[in-house]
């Protein structure tokens, strides 16, 4: 351990130098993996949002929201008298309030807030939400939520029954609205290695992040896991574990390269190829056939005195019609480029390179994943 307090305090004088000298197409580490342990949790509550202009819950139809006003008035020694249960509360809403809790919160500061209406409140715009606990998922209570909401939506309805409604107006926020009252237990202190989990997991990335701290720091600091998760030694002392972070997470790491995929969007029509995809040899051509039936009916008339009646005889008109494409060839190991040069040439619409795509797929011609979401 004295060895590596040694080492680091040579690290911290040099890291700015050698992180300098990495590849144009490098990334820092702290974008590609986070540190185990080190997460945000998240926190839900529920209570009530009041001075609301008439755009309240129809308590006959939420009778929870009337029920939870009871029960908030009872706290303060307010009994509500017996056959009130159908009390029109206009100006109240039921609401739900949700917010993450970074890493490392301290008891007194503040996050933000979410509060979402879970009743037919028709607008929070000028509510305020009433003092709520927010719980985690062990039910412990982590902040305390209040304050005045800001919404960015608004609706507006006339008596004739028109309505205008821009955004939404059922859900706020609260800046700084939540006062953390306990802290979540971290890991990160503990013991006398971390872990690093790359946000998408690749052998090589593990790989390089390995070479580029073991180099740095010396053999063995650095031990890949699998190809997600990389261990690393580090110093217990927590001032000096902050500082081999702070090196750590500056380093420049050249990530492996991602695996060729085809992403298509069937709704929107939107084709994504990714840069490493490659078509094998292959000749495509692509048409449309447009077949078009018109009705144009005429009128048969009888000749004169021959007591026949006027009549109207159908006449239908077929006409097939068949675009003309040229096929185009893929050569070897035909690049991106080439793909969408060839496809421009001949003027395809995205359902079109989505069709010849798919059949590429099928003819073991095209190096990807296709992939459609």
């Amino acid at each position: 351990m004295r060895k590596l307090k040694h080492l680091m305090a040579v690290t911290l004088l040099a890291a700015s130098a050698l992180t300098a000298a990495t590849a144009a197409q490098a990334e820092r580490l702290k974008d590609i993996a986070s540190i185990s342990g080190v997460r945000s949790n998240q926190l839900i509550g529920y209570g009530l949002v009041v001075g609301l202009d008439g755009t309240g819950d129809q308590t006959t139809q939420t009778p929870f929201t009337l029920q939870t006003f009871n029960n908030m008035l009872a706290q303060f020694g307010i009994k509500v008298p017996s056959g009130t249960g159908t009390t029109q509360l206009k100006n109240v809403a039921a609401v739900s309030i949700h917010a993450d809790l970074p890493p490392f919160s301290k008891p007194g500061q503040t996050i933000d807030v979410t509060v979402s209406s879970i009743g037919n409140s028709k607008s929070l715009r000028g509510g305020s939400l009433l003092m709520t606990p927010l719980k985690g998922i062990d039910g412990n209570v982590y902040a305390i939520a209040q304050g005045n909401l800001v919404v960015g939506g608004f609706d507006a309805e006339g008596k004739d029954g028109s309505k205008i409604t821009v955004n939404v107006p059922s859900a706020g926020r609260i800046p700084g609205g939540a006062s953390v009252e306990r802290s979540v237990p971290s890991g990160f202190n503990q013991g006398n290695s971390l872990t690093l989990n790359l946000n998408r997991s690749d052998f090589t990335t593990a790989k390089h992040i390995v070479d580029k701290i073991n180099n740095m720091l010396g053999p063995g600091v650095a031990q890949a896991i699998d190809g997600g998760s990389v261990r690393v030694t580090a110093p217990i002392d927590p001032s000096q574990r902050v500082d081999y972070i702070s090196v750590l997470e500056n380093l420049e790491v050249d990530p492996g390269a991602a695996s060729a995929k085809v992403i298509i969007n069937s709704r929107t029509g939107t084709i994504v190829i990714g840069q490493n995809v490659k078509v094998s040899p292959a000749a495509v051509t692509h048409g449309s056939l447009t077949v078009t039936i018109t009705e144009d009916p005429i009128v048969s008339q009888p000749g004169p005195l021959s007591n026949g009646q006027t009549a109207v005889v159908p006449r239908s008109k077929v006409n097939a019609q068949q675009e003309a494409k040229p096929m185009f060839k893929f050569g070897p190991g035909t690049t991106l480029d080439e793909i969408v040069r060839a496809v421009n040439q001949v003027g395809a619409a995205p359902s079109d390179l989505m069709a010849i795509l798919e059949a590429l797929k099928q003819a073991g011609a095209l190096q990807a994943d296709l992939i459609v979401i």
